[in-house]
Protein backbone atom coordinates (compact mmCIF):
# COMPACT_ATOMS: atom_id res chain seq x y z
CA UNK A 1 0.00 0.00 0.00
CA UNK A 2 1.12 3.45 -0.54
CA UNK A 3 1.86 4.83 2.69
CA UNK A 4 1.52 8.64 1.37
CA UNK A 5 -2.25 7.59 0.90
CA UNK A 6 -2.19 5.53 3.72
CA UNK A 7 -1.59 7.86 6.19
CA UNK A 8 -2.60 11.17 4.37
CA UNK A 9 1.10 12.68 4.56
CA UNK A 10 1.68 16.16 3.64
CA UNK A 11 5.00 17.53 3.27
CA UNK A 12 5.12 21.83 3.12
CA UNK A 13 8.08 24.49 4.31
CA UNK A 14 11.64 24.31 3.32
CA UNK A 15 12.31 22.09 1.35
CA UNK A 16 16.13 22.49 1.98
CA UNK A 17 15.03 22.45 5.58
CA UNK A 18 15.60 20.10 8.68
CA UNK A 19 12.77 17.96 8.84
CA UNK A 20 10.25 18.21 11.62
CA UNK A 21 7.26 15.45 12.01
CA UNK A 22 4.09 16.46 13.81
CA UNK A 23 1.89 13.79 15.12
CA UNK A 24 -1.47 14.30 16.13
CA UNK A 25 -3.07 13.23 19.32
CA UNK A 26 -6.18 10.63 19.75
CA UNK A 27 -8.99 11.84 18.09
CA UNK A 28 -7.33 14.24 16.14
CA UNK A 29 -6.10 14.88 12.78
CA UNK A 30 -2.67 16.50 10.90
CA UNK A 31 -5.21 20.40 10.87
CA UNK A 32 -4.61 20.34 14.78
CA UNK A 33 -1.28 21.81 13.71
CA UNK A 34 -2.54 24.52 11.42
CA UNK A 35 -1.06 27.32 13.98
CA UNK A 36 2.37 25.82 14.44
CA UNK A 37 3.07 25.03 10.93
CA UNK A 38 3.56 29.17 9.93
CA UNK A 39 6.05 28.96 12.70
CA UNK A 40 8.46 26.09 11.36
CA UNK A 41 7.64 26.68 7.34
CA UNK A 42 10.19 29.18 6.40
CA UNK A 43 13.56 27.27 8.03
CA UNK A 44 12.31 23.75 8.17
CA UNK A 45 10.47 20.79 5.71
CA UNK A 46 7.19 19.82 7.61
CA UNK A 47 5.50 16.43 7.69
CA UNK A 48 1.77 15.99 8.65
CA UNK A 49 0.26 12.84 8.75
CA UNK A 50 -2.83 11.20 9.60
CA UNK A 51 -3.05 8.16 11.88
CA UNK A 52 -5.04 4.90 10.05
CA UNK A 53 -8.23 5.93 11.48
CA UNK A 54 -8.07 9.78 11.33
CA UNK A 55 -8.65 12.52 9.86
CA UNK A 56 -8.05 11.17 5.77
CA UNK A 57 -5.92 8.37 6.16
CA UNK A 58 -7.54 5.15 4.55
CA UNK A 59 -9.68 3.64 6.42
CA UNK A 60 -9.42 0.17 4.51
CA UNK A 61 -5.80 -0.15 6.02
CA UNK A 62 -7.26 -0.40 9.64
CA UNK A 63 -6.74 -3.48 11.77
CA UNK A 64 -7.81 -3.81 15.06
CA UNK A 65 -4.53 -6.20 15.91
CA UNK A 66 -2.05 -3.89 14.69
CA UNK A 67 -3.58 -1.23 16.61
CA UNK A 68 -4.49 -2.75 19.38
CA UNK A 69 -0.65 -1.52 21.13
CA UNK A 70 0.93 1.43 20.33
CA UNK A 71 3.90 -1.09 19.02
CA UNK A 72 1.31 -0.60 15.54
CA UNK A 73 1.14 2.85 15.78
CA UNK A 74 5.17 3.62 16.06
CA UNK A 75 5.41 1.19 12.99
CA UNK A 76 3.49 3.32 11.16
CA UNK A 77 5.65 6.31 11.90
CA UNK A 78 8.75 4.45 10.70
CA UNK A 79 7.25 2.96 7.84
CA UNK A 80 6.34 7.06 6.79
CA UNK A 81 9.89 8.24 7.96
CA UNK A 82 10.82 5.13 5.70
CA UNK A 83 8.91 6.34 2.33
CA UNK A 84 10.18 10.02 2.90
CA UNK A 85 13.76 8.79 3.16
CA UNK A 86 13.98 10.88 6.54
CA UNK A 87 16.99 11.03 8.83
CA UNK A 88 17.61 12.19 12.32
CA UNK A 89 13.97 14.10 11.97
CA UNK A 90 12.86 15.77 14.88
CA UNK A 91 9.33 14.04 16.03
CA UNK A 92 6.95 16.13 17.65
CA UNK A 93 4.28 14.19 19.08
CA UNK A 94 1.04 15.23 20.76
CA UNK A 95 -0.27 13.35 23.59
CA UNK A 96 -0.41 9.81 23.15
CA UNK A 97 2.14 10.44 20.08
CA UNK A 98 4.84 11.38 22.47
CA UNK A 99 4.83 8.32 23.70
CA UNK A 100 4.41 6.40 19.85
CA UNK A 101 7.45 8.86 18.75
CA UNK A 102 9.39 7.45 21.92
CA UNK A 103 8.51 3.71 20.88
CA UNK A 104 8.86 5.11 17.02
CA UNK A 105 12.80 6.48 17.85
CA UNK A 106 13.48 3.24 19.64
CA UNK A 107 12.35 0.63 16.63
CA UNK A 108 14.51 3.13 13.99
CA UNK A 109 17.06 5.58 15.93
CA UNK A 110 18.11 6.59 12.68
CA UNK A 111 15.31 8.17 11.45
CA UNK A 112 14.76 10.28 14.01
CA UNK A 113 17.07 12.73 15.90
CA UNK A 114 15.09 14.34 18.33
CA UNK A 115 11.90 14.31 20.19
CA UNK A 116 9.40 17.06 21.34
CA UNK A 117 6.81 15.54 23.57
CA UNK A 118 3.75 18.19 23.66
CA UNK A 119 1.55 16.97 27.27
CA UNK A 120 3.16 13.34 27.42
CA UNK A 121 1.82 10.68 29.38
CA UNK A 122 3.31 7.13 29.84
CA UNK A 123 0.53 6.20 32.06
CA UNK A 124 -2.90 7.43 32.46
CA UNK A 125 -3.55 5.18 35.70
CA UNK A 126 -2.36 6.16 38.84
CA UNK A 127 0.72 3.43 39.92
CA UNK A 128 2.23 2.92 43.48
CA UNK A 129 4.81 5.82 43.60
CA UNK A 130 3.19 7.32 40.31
CA UNK A 131 0.53 10.00 39.78
CA UNK A 132 -1.35 9.78 36.30
CA UNK A 133 -4.29 11.51 37.26
CA UNK A 134 -6.96 8.73 36.93
CA UNK A 135 -7.24 5.91 38.96
CA UNK A 136 -8.41 2.09 37.12
CA UNK A 137 -12.06 2.95 37.64
CA UNK A 138 -12.05 6.53 36.02
CA UNK A 139 -10.42 4.61 32.93
CA UNK A 140 -13.28 2.09 32.97
CA UNK A 141 -15.49 4.52 33.55
CA UNK A 142 -13.95 6.91 30.68
CA UNK A 143 -13.63 3.58 27.88
CA UNK A 144 -17.49 2.22 28.88
CA UNK A 145 -18.73 5.86 28.64
CA UNK A 146 -16.51 6.04 24.74
CA UNK A 147 -18.03 2.82 24.07
CA UNK A 148 -21.32 3.09 24.36
CA UNK A 149 -22.24 6.48 22.79
CA UNK A 150 -18.88 7.78 21.27
CA UNK A 151 -20.51 11.15 20.22
CA UNK A 152 -22.22 11.61 23.52
CA UNK A 153 -18.61 11.45 25.16
CA UNK A 154 -17.44 13.62 22.41
CA UNK A 155 -19.24 16.39 23.53
CA UNK A 156 -19.36 16.01 27.29
CA UNK A 157 -15.53 15.41 26.92
CA UNK A 158 -13.84 17.82 24.27
CA UNK A 159 -14.61 20.86 26.40
CA UNK A 160 -12.69 19.08 29.45
CA UNK A 161 -9.43 17.80 28.06
CA UNK A 162 -9.52 21.30 26.02
CA UNK A 163 -9.53 23.26 29.65
CA UNK A 164 -9.87 26.66 28.32
CA UNK A 165 -13.69 26.72 29.31
CA UNK A 166 -13.69 31.18 28.17
CA UNK A 167 -12.82 29.92 24.85
CA UNK A 168 -15.64 27.43 24.35
CA UNK A 169 -14.89 27.64 20.34
CA UNK A 170 -11.94 25.53 21.02
CA UNK A 171 -13.75 22.70 22.87
CA UNK A 172 -16.56 22.96 20.30
CA UNK A 173 -13.34 22.50 17.27
CA UNK A 174 -11.98 19.34 19.62
CA UNK A 175 -15.63 17.55 19.87
CA UNK A 176 -16.07 18.42 16.00
CA UNK A 177 -12.58 16.36 15.56
CA UNK A 178 -13.61 13.78 17.90
CA UNK A 179 -16.79 13.12 16.10
CA UNK A 180 -15.16 13.19 12.44
CA UNK A 181 -13.08 10.25 13.70
CA UNK A 182 -14.97 6.53 12.99
CA UNK A 183 -16.38 5.91 16.37
CA UNK A 184 -15.05 1.54 15.46
CA UNK A 185 -11.96 2.80 15.14
CA UNK A 186 -11.83 5.31 17.92
CA UNK A 187 -12.95 3.13 20.57
CA UNK A 188 -9.24 1.02 19.28
CA UNK A 189 -7.51 3.42 19.96
CA UNK A 190 -8.89 5.23 22.73
CA UNK A 191 -8.20 1.94 24.37
CA UNK A 192 -4.91 1.57 22.95
CA UNK A 193 -3.92 4.94 24.48
CA UNK A 194 -5.78 5.49 28.02
CA UNK A 195 -4.72 1.76 28.99
CA UNK A 196 -1.09 2.12 28.01
CA UNK A 197 1.76 1.89 30.02
CA UNK A 198 5.21 3.49 28.07
CA UNK A 199 7.08 4.15 31.64
CA UNK A 200 10.13 2.08 30.97
CA UNK A 201 10.13 2.86 27.45
CA UNK A 202 11.71 6.24 28.54
CA UNK A 203 14.43 4.98 30.04
CA UNK A 204 15.76 4.19 26.09
CA UNK A 205 15.59 7.39 24.82
CA UNK A 206 19.15 8.57 23.88
CA UNK A 207 18.20 11.93 21.85
CA UNK A 208 17.71 15.56 22.42
CA UNK A 209 14.18 15.60 23.76
CA UNK A 210 11.77 18.75 24.93
CA UNK A 211 9.18 17.98 27.33
CA UNK A 212 6.22 20.77 27.36
CA UNK A 213 3.16 20.67 29.80
CA UNK A 214 0.61 23.07 30.73
CA UNK A 215 0.22 24.43 34.09
CA UNK A 216 -3.07 22.92 34.31
CA UNK A 217 -4.31 19.44 32.34
CA UNK A 218 -6.58 17.18 33.19
CA UNK A 219 -5.15 14.39 31.45
CA UNK A 220 -1.79 14.90 32.04
CA UNK A 221 -1.10 17.09 35.34
CA UNK A 222 2.49 18.48 36.01
CA UNK A 223 3.65 15.08 38.10
CA UNK A 224 3.31 12.81 34.83
CA UNK A 225 5.49 16.41 33.05
CA UNK A 226 8.61 15.67 36.31
CA UNK A 227 8.17 12.19 35.83
CA UNK A 228 8.50 12.02 32.03
CA UNK A 229 11.34 14.81 32.21
CA UNK A 230 13.17 12.60 35.14
CA UNK A 231 13.02 9.44 33.12
CA UNK A 232 14.51 10.97 30.20
CA UNK A 233 18.41 11.61 30.96
CA UNK A 234 19.35 15.31 29.61
CA UNK A 235 15.81 16.41 28.69
CA UNK A 236 14.86 19.67 29.16
CA UNK A 237 10.99 20.50 30.77
CA UNK A 238 9.48 23.91 29.90
CA UNK A 239 5.73 24.55 31.29
CA UNK A 240 3.54 26.80 28.95
CA UNK A 241 2.06 29.27 30.24
CA UNK A 242 -1.01 27.38 29.24
CA UNK A 243 -3.71 25.70 30.35
CA UNK A 244 -5.77 22.59 29.02
CA UNK A 245 -4.23 19.37 26.78
CA UNK A 246 -3.94 21.29 23.55
CA UNK A 247 -1.60 23.89 23.83
CA UNK A 248 -1.05 24.07 20.00
CA UNK A 249 -4.44 25.72 19.94
CA UNK A 250 -5.00 27.42 23.30
CA UNK A 251 -1.51 28.84 23.03
CA UNK A 252 -0.15 28.34 20.17
CA UNK A 253 2.35 31.61 20.51
CA UNK A 254 3.97 30.10 23.59
CA UNK A 255 3.86 26.66 22.08
CA UNK A 256 6.10 27.13 18.62
CA UNK A 257 8.42 29.21 20.35
CA UNK A 258 9.32 26.31 23.12
CA UNK A 259 9.93 24.62 19.79
CA UNK A 260 11.30 27.01 17.75
CA UNK A 261 13.73 27.49 20.61
CA UNK A 262 14.52 23.64 20.52
CA UNK A 263 15.05 23.66 17.02
CA UNK A 264 17.66 26.23 17.38
CA UNK A 265 19.74 24.45 20.02
CA UNK A 266 19.72 20.68 17.97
Amino acid sequence: MDIASRNHVTVTGNPQGPTVVLAHGFGCDQNMWRLTVPALADDYRVVLFDYVGSGRSDASAFSQERYASLDGYARDVVEVCEALELRHAVFVGHSVSAMIGVLAAGLAPERIGALVMVAPSPRYIDDQGYRGGFSAEDIDELLASLEANYLGWSAAMAPVIMGNADRPELGDELKNSFCATDPDMARVFARTTFLSDSRDDLKGVSVPTLVLECTQDVIAPREVGAFVHQAIPGSTLVTLDATGHCPHLSAPEATNQAIVHFLASL
